[in-house]
């Protein structure tokens, strides 16, 4: 049995520059096989996952020598935090490594969706229907107000080419103190304030009993009706149900969902929003691109080589 586990898809290069330097377990499909999983885990003093591995305290009973769990990520709703530290095992997630990928996603779906139908016209035209009064008229991104819940490095990545777009910041953050140097960057203002002043609404919040279901049929209410959600944070942030109902009515002009609250989506949800045409749709990979993969797994192998120097 092996020291380092990698449970799930990694760059190859920085996968192979650990196999030369350890005794490596990589199976990308490790994540989903439990019981496997448990018995690869019983010798090992480190694991590198992305958002699919499951390190709760069943997996962490059956790893007595584990003393790092490094996260290709920077969400750990999949990880027992506190079972963790009780076990004095370190919790390394990839902090700001796919702030770039994310922050392009919501620029791009922003500026799609403030569009309205206009990128979607490639079947009109190719049938050749040149309706140009249908496609055109739509909204530019620049001098709107970007609203971030979350000031976070991601979310400050965002403000930053929000800015570079010509618009305005606006943010909420709970934990963030007044003197933080990211406040030079943006307005801070309460939430309820932003949801009702901001064109483009994106999260980055973490996912937490407080922050459930924290965009809801009230707060769709609250937003304007040129107004675009994006979502590249954690499903069950948004009600799901209140938005398709805020998109079908037009209450806010479109969104794009990058996380659902059950992934993959059942069919109920799918049924929620069928038919949808103001409404995008990507599996989890706001932050998925090549150059995102790589620095990611540099920043979890380094985590991996300290604690083991360590040991």
């Amino acid at each position: 049995m092996a020291d380092v586990l990698i449970s799930e898809f990694m760059d190859k290069g920085v996968a192979e520059g650990l196999i030369s330097e350890f005794d490596v377990h990589w199976d990308p499909d490790l994540w989903g096989k439990r019981d496997e999983l448990k018995q690869q885990i019983a010798k090992a003093k480190a694991i590198i996952v992305r958002n699919g591995t499951l390190v709760n305290e069943d997996l962490l009973d059956a790893a007595p020598n584990l003393q790092v769990v490094a996260r290709m990520g920077v969400g750990l709703d999949t990880i027992d935090v506190a079972a963790c530290k009780s076990r004095g095992i370190e919790v390394c997630p990839s902090i700001g490594a796919n702030a770039v990928s994310v922050a392009e996603y919501v620029i791009a779906t922003a500026m799609i969706l403030l569009r309205g139908p206009t990128y979607f016209a490639t079947p009109d035209v190719v049938a050749g229907n040149w309706d140009r009064p249908k496609f055109a008229g739509s909204t530019e991104i620049a001098d709107r107000v970007m609203g971030i819940v979350g000031f976070g490095s991601i979310g400050q990545v965002v403000g930053k080419k929000a800015r570079g777009m010509g618009m305005d910041v606006i943010a909420y953050d709970a934990m963030m103190p007044d003197d933080h140097p990211a406040w030079n960057h943006a307005r801070r203002v309460e939430l309820d304030d932003l949801i009702a002043g901001a064109d483009v609404v994106s999260l980055h919040c973490p996912k937490l009993p407080e922050t459930i279901d924290l965009i809801d049929k009230r707060q769709f209410g609250r937003m304007k009706n040129h107004a675009v959600l994006v979502n590249s944070a954690r499903g069950g942030i948004v009600n799901e149900s209140d938005c398709a109902e805020a998109l079908r009515s037009g209450q806010i002009a479109g969104a794009a969902l990058d996380t659902l609250d059950i992934e993959p989506i059942t069919p109920e949800v799918g049924a929620l929003f069928q038919g949808i045409d103001n409404l995008i749709l990507t599996p989890h990979v706001a932050g998925v691109t090549k150059e995102s993969n790589r620095r990611i797994a540099e920043v979890a192998a380094e985590n991996v080589r300290r604690v083991m120097a360590g040991a």
